[in-house]
């Protein structure tokens, strides 16, 4: 997964060189995500933000990928919305929500999700879906949980246990990771002083220009929230968390009984990638997904075409068509037996 940021900058680099840049439109409909939605207390003091839309049964929860929040569904959402009523929200430490106690790994993040389902009364069992680290939060928590979970969808698991194809790489990779957690340290001092605000040296690359596709309110929404000690907290101890999490094969024990399952995956999840770290990944990404499919005497594994890592936003058709089968299926399951 760390590398897929890695290749994405890449591929954004080698589309700028391919032809002349074209400046895109702000969408002033995303500036819905410049302000929180509903605030819940789940407790502790703390509240995660929650986004929801849409009305019916059962209900949709969308997790998001790391280092990210509730706006990564912004695709998905209204599709899904026009089915059944559906939430986002923003994990600990991200967008609007309070931050949570270290360490920031599945089982505190699937703690935080139990909470928020239950303080908000969000009717179960319900549909999870995840992308990115958000399919090993959401497997965890139905995994914990499985009364109160109806259906899954995982949107392109990353691989895992990648050692097993390329221990060089997985080595190589592990210093890239370790060499961005110092980076975020160094911010996360910064903004403990108050030195993000207007930054100066090194420490302009902590927060970077604003996103030319969202309003200027979103921007200013964003660039605020990372200017704060609990971003930076959050996302160094997500990427030290991962390191771990992500040398573990998918567990032998793993079963999701007969919940309907759909794994969606990415063609090109890899692009821009270096050749030797790109086989190892590709060839750990089927063994990881095909294995998560078959956790559910139900789940499946469907290839998305003309896909990147980020199929909620290449093709959010896609994900919400897998949601509306795991629906169907759900709910066909729930119906008593003639």
């Amino acid at each position: 997964m760390r590398a897929i940021v890695v290749a994405s900058v890449l591929v954004l680099q080698s589309a700028a060189a391919a032809e002349p840049p074209v400046a895109p439109k702000a969408d002033p409909a995303l500036a819905v995500y410049a302000k929180p939605g509903e605030l819940v207390d789940i407790g502790g003091g703390r509240k995660l933000n929650l986004r929801c839309s849409g009305e019916g049964s059962p209900v949709v929860v969308l997790e998001a990928g790391a280092l990210t929040d509730s706006i990564t569904w912004r695709a998905v959402q209204p599709l899904v919305a026009k089915q059944t009523k559906v939430c986002s929200y923003d994990r600990a430490g991200y967008g609007f929500s309070s931050d949570g106690p270290a360490p920031r790994d599945i089982d505190a993040d699937a703690a935080d999700l139990n909470a928020l389902i239950k303080s908000a009364k969000l009717p179960t069992p319900a549909i999870v879906v995840g992308h990115s680290l958000g399919t090993n939060i959401v497997r965890r928590f139905a995994d914990k949980h499985a009364p109160d979970v109806a259906g899954i969808v995982l949107v392109d698991p990353p691989p895992q246990h990648t050692s097993e194809f390329s221990a060089e790489w997985v080595k190589a990779d592990k210093q890239g990771s370790e060499q961005r957690i110092a980076f975020a340290t160094a911010c996360a001092k910064a903004a403990s002083e108050g030195k993000l605000a207007k930054p100066e040296g090194p420490l302009t690359q902590c927060i970077r220009t604003g996103d030319p596709r969202y309003p200027d309110a979103l921007n200013a929404a964003i660039r605020a929230q990372k200017e704060q000690p609990p971003f930076w907290h959050t996302l160094i101890s997500e990427l030290q968390s991962n390191i771990a999490l992500f040398e573990q094969p998918v567990s032998a024990n793993e079963s999701h009984g007969s919940i309907p399952l759909i794994v969606l995956s990415a063609s090109d999840p890899f692009e821009g990638a270096p050749p030797e770290g790109k086989q190892a990944m590709e060839s750990a990404r089927a063994k990881t997904q095909k294995a998560i499919a078959a956790t559910s005497t139900q789940g499946k594994l469907v290839p998305v075409p003309k896909s990147s890592h980020d199929i909620q936003l290449d093709q959010p058709e896609a994900v919400a068509k897998a949601i509306d089968e795991v629906i169907a299926a759900s709910r066909a399951s729930a119906k008593p037996a003639h």
